[in-house]
């Protein structure tokens, strides 16, 4: 089968090539899938792109011109891709469920350490040769109340993190996990006593169109003074602006996060030297408690790895006549959002 890889970045090009074991004819190009590049998959069977492609109807329509009869998505995010429109022409679509619950856990706990020890503060002065820890005060871990707004595979790798640092864990879900509240004492609780109680909330949801904006002013302004707030799920999981007066008014104290929601055509480009027209990105850049991470996350070797095997299994499914077990159905009707729950990232 002749493959073309849209949005090839640099870091994952050499596990896709390693993953390519049957030998497929891969062609990897940089740019994005859009009407504009649409072209170029003339004469392939498959492209594969990721979760800042444009897979909506009208360029679905130009695929199936131009003879694409898969879509192999390199991510768990499909809100991207109109699914009801290539389910038309029968172009067979699927994606990455799960690549690396390990490494989404482990970065929002990276981005909680940094954001209280105030690392990237730390780094600059030291370089500046300033050492002293002036405003660098940090708070332990050690019993405070951290909460978990999704507690499914990312959000209970989280929740056994935080229970060995001795923190209090208050967890929110549409089902409840009785093996967890067993083994770390995790309380589930409705999302206003959530946002009350904790020192720290972090969200490990998938993106549905009822948990879109998740985060708001009404929760927001429920919360303790100083909360510190995690995303390293999905950037339409907050309200950016309102998290914006919420740290401007002090309610929530630190915020980190590894999406945002306006991130496509931002994330995974050097825009060094240019200038934002996103004011509201802008804004964020700046507060001195907040860290952006652009889907950091995913850049473990062990997620890489699987992304890549999972997408070349699909590919191989199709090319032997077969069903893969991660092909998306047709939903209701398109809203650009994510129709399913899951705590995998994008």
């Amino acid at each position: 089968m002749k493959i073309l890889f849209y949005s090839t970045k640099d870091f994952e090009q050499t596990n896709l090539e390693a993953a390519n074991t049957k030998m497929e004819e891969a062609t990897f190009i940089e740019e994005a899938l859009s009407l504009q590049t649409v072209d170029k998959a003339k004469g392939f069977d498959v492209i594969s792109i990721f979760a800042g492609d444009d897979a909506s109807s009208n360029v679905l329509e130009e695929l199936f011109k131009n003879g694409v009869k898969f879509i192999a998505i390199r991510a768990v995010l499909y809100a991207n891709v109109d699914i009801n429109k290539a389910t038309e022409p029968g172009i067979v679509i699927a994606n990455v469920p799960e690549y690396s619950r390990y490494a989404i856990a482990e970065h929002a706990v990276a981005l909680i350490f940094a954001l209280n020890k105030k690392i990237a503060k730390v780094g600059e002065e030291v370089q500046t040769q300033i050492f002293t820890t002036c405003n660098l005060v940090g708070f332990d871990l050690n019993g405070k109340t951290v909460a978990i707004i999704g507690v499914g595979k990312t959000g209970s790798v989280f929740a056994k993190i935080m229970h060995g640092f001795g923190c209090r864990l208050l967890g929110h879900d549409i089902k409840e996990n009785t093996a967890l509240q067993e083994k770390y004492g995790l309380e589930y609780v409705d999302l206003p006593v959530l946002c009350r109680e904790s020192n720290i909330i972090s969200i490990h949801t998938g993106l549905t169109p009822q948990i879109n904006y998740l985060l708001s002013k009404k929760l927001i302004d429920m919360m303790q003074r100083g909360t510190m707030h995690i995303n390293t799920s999905h950037g339409g999981c907050v309200n950016t602006a309102d998290v914006i007066e919420g740290l401007e008014n002090g309610n929530i104290g630190y915020y980190g996060a590894d999406a945002y929601e306006n991130e496509r055509g931002v994330f995974f480009y050097d825009h060094s030297g240019k200038e934002l027209k996103d004011d509201i990105l802008k804004k964020l850049l700046i507060m001195p408690n907040v860290m952006i991470t652009p889907i950091h996350a995913i850049a473990t070797q062990e997620a890489l790895t699987n992304i890549a095997a999972i997408t070349y299994y699909n590919i191989d499914c199709w090319k032997n006549n077969q069903h893969s077990k991660n092909e998306l159905k047709m939903q209701g009707s398109f809203t650009g959002a994510v129709a399913y729950i899951d705590d995998e990232k994008a």
